[in-house]
């Protein structure tokens, strides 16, 4: 990657982290409660969600932006045509090569898989705006088919102390919230985490692509 791309995916992956984090915190605090097995309520209810925002924000950035500089170097390095049947691997290879979770391997192909799409219908390369909606219809897929595993997650934090689902084990986690809750359990807090990231999808790529153009741009302007 030219030094103009690298740091621009530096410094926009890093804007988009501080700007989705101050924003959906809260919502990710209440979606959390709402899959604990004390209840919402008890959980602590809409009580201090904005606590530990700051934090997060600061922590966010770097994070973000290493991400989103190893997931563009990873696709250069791959320099797979657009067209091939290979693309959507060079995306999950890229986004896994950033950040190893189911979450990224299903958002970050169908991200790419969408805005190509809607670049071929129109003619030319989307825009920023449409970036952002194509983020969004990406990040509200992949929240809903991870939900059993983002629930089993929780529940394993959440958990006492020597018992078994404290032990960190996915699979027994969700065997006992099978056992004891079904299928709504497994999906607990679905709908507040799909508009949560879909939300989160389009101001994280949107901004992510909007800063990112912008400064490639200014790159180019300046002699």
């Amino acid at each position: 990657m030219d030094r103009p791309g690298f740091t621009a995916s530096l410094v926009a992956g890093g804007v988009a982290g501080v700007s989705v984090d101050l924003i959906l915190f809260p919502l990710d605090t209440i979606k959390t409660r709402l899959q604990s097995p004390q209840g919402f309520y008890k959980a602590g209810g809409f009580y201090g969600v904005y606590a530990g925002v700051p934090s997060t924000a600061i922590g966010s950035f770097p994070n973000a932006a290493a991400f989103f500089v190893t997931y563009e170097y990873v696709k250069w390095i791959l320099n797979t045509d657009a067209s091939s049947y290979l693309m959507p691997v060079t995306h999950m290879l890229a986004a896994s090569a950033g950040e190893v979770i189911p979450f990224s391997l299903v958002q970050f192909p169908l991200w790419e898989s969408l805005k190509a799409l809607w670049s071929w219908r129109q003619g030319h390369v989307v825009d920023c705006w449409q970036s952002a909606v194509c983020g969004a219809f990406a990040g509200g897929f992949a929240a809903a088919v991870t939900t059993p595993l983002d629930v089993a997650k929780t529940r394993i934090m959440l958990a006492k102390a020597g018992s078994s689902t404290a032990s960190g084990n996915i699979l027994s986690a969700l065997h006992a919230v099978w056992r004891t809750q079904g299928l709504s359990g497994l999906f607990a807090g679905v709908f507040p985490r799909m508009a949560a990231i879909s939300l989160g999808g389009f101001i994280f790529l949107g901004a992510y692509d909007q800063t990112r153009s912008f400064l490639l741009e200014l790159g180019r302007e300046r002699p």
